[in-house]
């Protein structure tokens, strides 16, 4: 479907045409006919598959007939997500979709520009886009009303839960116009019964969308398991970087101290990289991002709280530094790459102290992740160290003797369910002697 066939405002159509959009994904074709009519939606949809322009299409397409641009005290659109970085990407393409309308969007979210957003939205906005928490502080300074609120429209529905903000989100829905005399769309990974009672308890009877049922993986993204121990996992990440140089990557770690380490140990090696963690100041995450986006920083280490809500583009490696534990986590991390039609590829390392998670992961994604062959030519080991003794900056040479060329060993076994105490693979064969990453046992390979 052609967004042109649809009954979308000229001045809407403009912006879709700046966007560069011609015809509809998946999620757009399901939700914008009924969307532009004003039936209330509630669609299950992953980040990547275009439901940010989805709801922001119908949204400005029915303000333009419902309300005149930059008029009134409340805003007649709000917008609410669950992080501040998904809260300036919206604003970023709304900015864009919402063409010569005139629209006045105003974003509001925690970190910065706390006085200047406030003077933003009390001389009026058209759309607001923001977080739970900011948005809650205005409001209880009555810096705005959504008494008289025409849309709503709730993003990443199930991260709202997962980060604690449910009863934030029921605040400002218990202060909105009446469910019956607003339309209210809501997106959402998953539409489990949480999320359905939030729909059912503050929505008008919504027509409920499932743009994959029952896949949660995108087929595109090209997913790879290396089996390997802790002592070899950063050689091995230095050797991926180096056989497949030039991507665009995000290394996700379970842990922060994690994720501040290995940001030391690949500026070390030659690997420029930033870290996206929970206490990193609002104003350096987004400048940080912001090279990310634009390419001048093409590596990106992340935890899954500070990562929640990234959409960007063009990101052609997700590298599970430690396998995630919890099996939605993994759904949400390779996520991040082969977004709007893009390929893509998920690379795992699993150690000794994470790989117990995989047999719940497969059984959720219901699929068997690929294993590779892990070879002495694909682990680096004579990469610069860190030592706490040493002052930052100050890289010690090292040759990496600790690390032992390992005999008899093969790394692309599988280890036993989540209920054996075994640490992990073992008794492998040469790695040189290996060319392939047969999976034992009869395991598919796709």
């Amino acid at each position: 479907m052609r967004f042109d066939e649809l009954d979308i405002p000229p001045q809407i159509l403009e912006g879709i045409r700046t966007a560069g959009f011609t015809e509809c994904t998946p999620v757009q074709t399901l939700t914008l006919p009924e969307a532009l009519k004003g039936r209330d939606i509630a669609a299950q949809a992953q980040t990547g598959t275009g439901k940010t322009a989805a709801f922001l299409i119908a949204v400005f397409s029915r303000m333009l007939a419902a309300h005149a641009p930059g008029t009134g005290p409340s805003p007649a659109a709000l917008v609410i997500a669950p992080t501040r970085e998904l809260v300036v990407q919206i604003e970023a393409e709304a900015r864009i979709l919402c063409g010569s309308a005139g629209f006045r969007i105003v974003a509001a979210y925690g970190g910065i520009d706390y006085l200047k957003q406030r003077d933003d939205i009390s001389r009026g906005v058209d759309l607001l886009i923001g977080t739970p928490g900011r948005l809650i502080d205005y409001l209880k300074q009555r810096v705005y009303s959504l008494k008289k609120t025409e849309f709503l429209v709730i993003d990443e529905a199930d991260r709202m839960f997962d980060m604690g903000f449910i009863n934030d989100l029921r605040f400002l829905l218990r202060r909105m116009s009446p469910y019956h005399q607003r339309q209210s769309m809501l997106f959402s990974a998953t539409l489990s019964s949480r999320v359905m009672e939030l729909c059912y308890e503050h929505m008008n009877n919504p027509e409920r969308f499932s743009v994959t049922p029952g896949k949660l993986t995108v087929d595109i993204i090209e997913q790879e398991l290396y089996h390997v121990s802790k002592d070899e996992k950063f050689g091995l990440l230095l050797g991926i970087l180096k056989h497949e140089a030039g991507g665009h990557y995000i290394i996700f770690c379970n842990m922060k101290s994690t994720a501040d380490k290995l940001k030391v140990m690949l500026n070390a090696n030659g690997f420029a990289s930033a870290a996206i963690t929970g206490d990193l100041p609002q104003e350096k995450r987004l400048k940080t991002l912001n090279r990310f986006k634009n390419g001048t920083l093409s590596i990106l280490i992340a935890t899954d709280v500070a990562s929640r809500g990234l959409h960007i583009d063009n990101v052609t490696h997700v590298i599970n530094y430690d396998l995630p534990q919890d099996m939605e986590d993994y759904v949400h991390r390779i996520g991040r790459t082969a977004r709007a039609g893009a390929g893509g590829k998920a690379v795992s390392l699993a150690c000794e102290d994470y790989v117990f998670s995989l047999p719940d992961i497969e059984a959720y994604i219901k699929q068997k992740i690929r294993v590779m062959p892990v070879t002495d030519e694909l682990i680096v080991t004579d990469y610069k160290t860190v030592h706490r003794s040493h002052p930052a900056g100050k890289f010690p040479q090292s040759n990496n003797q600790h690390i032992k060329k390992r005999q008899g060993k093969d790394l692309t076994k599988r280890p036993p369910g989540p209920a054996s105490k075994q640490a992990g693979p073992s008794n492998r064969s040469s790695r040189k002697s290996r060319s392939t990453g047969a999976r034992p046992h009869g395991s598919s390979s796709s």
